[in-house]
C-alpha cells in the first residue's frame, strides 16, 4: 500500500471524529432553532418573510467567510468576559465552527418546515379543531405527523451540506476532514485530497440514507423504518466519536499547542518544533492551515503556545507600520511592541528570510528585458499578475503598488501551489513568490529587485504565547533554533515536500532538516 495512503488512513479516525462531532452538534442546534422557528413562522405569516429571508441571506454568505467571521467576534466576546468575570472561552477551532455551520443548516430545515405545515389540507385542520383538539395538540398529533416526511427532507438537505460545509473549519482551527484537502492542495499531496473528499463524501451519503429511511417511516407511518433509521445514526455517531472518548480518557501530561500557517514551510517547521518538544517528554498538538490574522490573534489570546511569523508580516500587518528603517530595527521594533501591547516573546530570528518577491519565468523576463521591479512597471499593463490568496490584501502590496506606480493588465488570486503552477503555463506573467521556496531555482524563475525597498525584511521568528512566556521548557527547546537553519536547507526541506517525485510528508521534510541543523545546535 502506498506509505502516503498509509500514513493518511492513520489520521482518519480522529478527523473522522471531530468532522462527526462538529456536524452533529450544528445539525442537532440548527434543528432546536429551526423547528420552533418554522412552526411560529407558519403560524403567523408576518414572521414568516422576514425569518426566511434572514436565513436565505445567510446562505449567500460562503460558508468559508461566514466560519472566519465568527473567530473575531467570538475573540471579542471571551476577552470582554476575560475583563468582567475573570474567564474566557476558547475562540478557535469547535465554537466558531460549530456556531457558523448551525446558522448555514437552518434555511432548508426552515422552509421545509414552514411549507410542511402550512401544506396540511385546511380540511384535515378543521376537522381536529372540530374535536376539541388544543392548538398545541393539533400541532403534535395532526400537523406535525403529516408534514414530517417534508420536514425530514430538509433535514436531509441540512445534513448534507453541514458535512461539506464542515470541511471548511480547517481554518479556524477546527480539526476536520479537511486537513486532508488543505495541507493536500498546498503540497500536491492528491492522495490525502481524495482520502478526505471521498471520507465527506461517504460520510454524507451514509447520513442521509439513514435520514432517508426516517422520512420514508414518517412518510408510511411505519415505525420500524424510522426507528431502525434513527437507531443506525446513535450508532454511527457513538461508533465515530469513540476515538476522542478515548484520548479523553486517556491519562494526559502537560500539551503544548504549536500552530501553522496554510503552506508547506509552516508544517515542516511546526513539526519541526513540536518533535524537540516531543523529545523533551512533551505531549503536542498542531494546528495546523490558519490564516495570517486567525494565527497572531489565536498565540495572542493563548489558543496556540507558539508558532512560527515573518517580520515583515507582523511589521505590516499587526503593528500597521508602513515604513522599512532595515532589518535590525524591524526586529528590534517587534520585540518591543509585540510584548508590550500583546505580551507575545519574539525569540531569536531561526536564520533565513521568506520574503515576498516577484518572480517571472527566467526567459519571459529576459524578452523583456525586466530585471527589477522599477523595469516591471513599464511593461505592467500588458502582463497577468498572479498572488496567493492574501497577498493583495495585504499592506506590503499597497506600498509595492504605489512605490512603482504598478498597473497589471489582470490580477488572478491562487492557492500558492496553483500560482506556480499558472506562471509555468503562462496563465500569468509575474507571481508573489516566496524567496525560501524551492520552487524558485527548480522553476528557474528570476526574482526582480526592489531598488526603492517596498518591501520589508522578512525573517522567520517564532513567536511565544504571554501565557508561556516563562515556561522554561518550551522556550529552551525553541530557542535552540535561533540562527540554526540556513536558507538553503529551508529550501530543500520546502521543495521535498511541494514538488520532488519522491514526495516527502512535512514530518519527514523536518527529520531531513533537523540533521541538517542538528550540528549548527
Amino acid at each position: 500500500m502506498d506509505e502516503r495512503l498509509i500514513q493518511a488512513l492513520s489520521l482518519l479516525p480522529e478527523r473522522l471524529a471531530w468532522h462527526v462531532a462538529l456536524s452533529a452538534s450544528a445539525l442537532a442546534l440548527g434543528l432546536a432553532v429551526a423547528l420552533p422557528l418554522g412552526v411560529a413562522a407558519a403560524r403567523h405569516p408576518a414572521l414568516r418573510w422576514p425569518a426566511l429571508a434572514v436565513a436565505g441571506l445567510v446562505q449567500t454568505i460562503p460558508s468559508l467567510a461566514l466560519l472566519a467571521l465568527f473567530y473575531p467576534l467570538l475573540l471579542a466576546l471571551s476577552g470582554l468576559s476575560r475583563a468582567v468575570l475573570g474567564h474566557g472561552f476558547s475562540a478557535l477551532g469547535f465554537l466558531p465552527s460549530l456556531l457558523a455551520l448551525t446558522v448555514y443548516s437552518m434555511l432548508p430545515i426552515l422552509r421545509n418546515v414552514t411549507a410542511g405545515l402550512t401544506g396540511v389540507e385546511p380540511a384535515v385542520v378543521e376537522a381536529a379543531r372540530g374535536v376539541g383538539m388544543t392548538d398545541r395538540q393539533r400541532l403534535w398529533r395532526v400537523e406535525l405527523p403529516l408534514a414530517l416526511p417534508v420536514i425530514m427532507a430538509g433535514v436531509r438537505t441540512a445534513a448534507v451540506w453541514t458535512i461539506g460545509a464542515a470541511t471548511l473549519s480547517t481554518p479556524v482551527g477546527q480539526t476536520s476532514l479537511g486537513d486532508y484537502i488543505f495541507s493536500g492542495l498546498q503540497t500536491e499531496n492528491w492522495v490525502a485530497v481524495l482520502v478526505g473528499c471521498a471520507a465527506s463524501a461517504g460520510l454524507a451519503l451514509v447520513v442521509d440514507q439513514l435520514l432517508g429511511l426516517v422520512e420514508r417511516g414518517a412518510a408510511k407511518r411505519d415505525r420500524r423504518l424510522w426507528l431502525a433509521g434513527l437507531a443506525g445514526l446513535a450508532l454511527g455517531v457513538a461508533a465515530a466519536l469513540a476515538p476522542l472518548a478515548a484520548s479523553a480518557l486517556a491519562p494526559r501530561h502537560q500539551a503544548y499547542v504549536i500552530g501553522a500557517k496554510n503552506f508547506s514551510e509552516q508544517y515542516v517547521l511546526t513539526e519541526l518544533m513540536a518533535t524537540r518538544l516531543e523529545a523533551d517528554g512533551a505531549r503536542v498538538g498542531r494546528k495546523i492551515d490558519l490564516g495570517s490574522a486567525v494565527a497572531y490573534r489565536a498565540l495572542a489570546a493563548g489558543e496556540i503556545d507558539a508558532y512560527v511569523d515573518y517580520s515583515g508580516t507582523l511589521w505590516a500587518n499587526v503593528l500597521g507600520r508602513r515604513d522599512n528603517p532595515g532589518r535590525a530595527a524591524v526586529l528590534a521594533g517587534l520585540k518591543t511592541e509585540l510584548l508590550k501591547r500583546d505580551g507575545v516573546v519574539l525569540l531569536a530570528p531561526l536564520g533565513f528570510e521568506n520574503a515576498y518577491a516577484l518572480a517571472m519565468k527566467r526567459d519571459r523576463a529576459s524578452a523583456l528585458g525586466i530585471r527589477s521591479l522599477a523595469d516591471l512597471a513599464a511593461h505592467a499593463p500588458d502582463l497577468t499578475m498572479g498572488g496567493d490568496l492574501e497577498f493583495f490584501s495585504r499592506p506590503e502590496w499597497v506600498s509595492v503598488e504605489r512605490a512603482y506606480g504598478l498597473r497589471f493588465k489582470t490580477r488572478r488570486q491562487f492557492q500558492p501551489t496553483f500560482m506556480y503552477r499558472a506562471l509555468g503555463s503562462g496563465e500569468a506573467d509575474v507571481i508573489s513568490a516566496f524567496s525560501s521556496d524551492g520552487r524558485i531555482a527548480a522553476d528557474d524563475l528570476v526574482v526582480l529587485t526592489d531598488p526603492k525597498g517596498a518591501l520589508p525584511p522578512y525573517d522567520a521568528v517564532v513567536l511565544v504565547s504571554p501565557g508561556r512566556a516563562h515556561d522554561a521548557r518550551l522556550t529552551k527547546a525553541l530557542s535552540s533554533l535561533a540562527n540554526a537553519i540556513p536558507v538553503d536547507a529551508m529550501r530543500a526541506a520546502n521543495y521535498s515536500v511541494d514538488r520532488e517525485a519522491d514526495k516527502r510528508s512535512p514530518a519527514q521534510a523536518a527529520q531531513a532538516l533537523e540533521a541538517v541543523i542538528k550540528p549548527r545546535r
